[in-house]
């Protein structure tokens, strides 16, 4: 399973920011036979806000020559492993990483919002050159 370009700098920053990394991959069964990977595990059981939280995080840096056809790829990952998940891990709730440059650029405009509201994408944000995050979208 190759991991994202940017899997380590999220890893991090969600360290630095008081989250413990429960799976690095989290795995999902499809059938049988089947195994899935969301890029990340994670849990916070300090912060006031976040206490006892779980999440999983899918990680995309978006930087290929079509990010629209990257995007519709992490739309059906997204579907896919956000359905998994409720049957799976229920109360562990999935986020899409990924650049705030490349979230500006495909989200922050009437559709890409429109779209992000349609498939319940729930997004964290990071700075690559700084490896923090940067926010939180739900």
């Amino acid at each position: 399973m190759a991991k994202d370009l940017y899997h380590t700098i999220v890893r991090k920053a969600l360290e630095d920011d008081g989250w413990l990394i429960t799976h690095d991959p989290l795995t999902l069964k499809y059938g049988e036979q089947t195994s899935l990977y969301v890029d990340l595990g994670a849990e916070n059981p300090l912060a006031a806000e976040k206490e006892g939280r779980k999440i999983a995080v899918e990680i995309k840096s978006f930087l290929s020559p079509s990010p629209i056809a990257e995007m519709e790829k992490a739309l059906g990952q997204f579907g896919l492993y956000r359905f998994l998940l409720s049957r799976q891990f229920p109360g562990r709730v999935l986020f899409l990483a990924m650049p705030e440059s490349r979230y500006d650029a495909l989200f922050d405009m009437a559709e890409g919002r429109d779209l992000a509201a349609e498939f319940q994408l729930r997004f964290l944000l990071y700075d690559a050159e700084t490896e923090r995050i940067v926010r939180w979208i739900e």
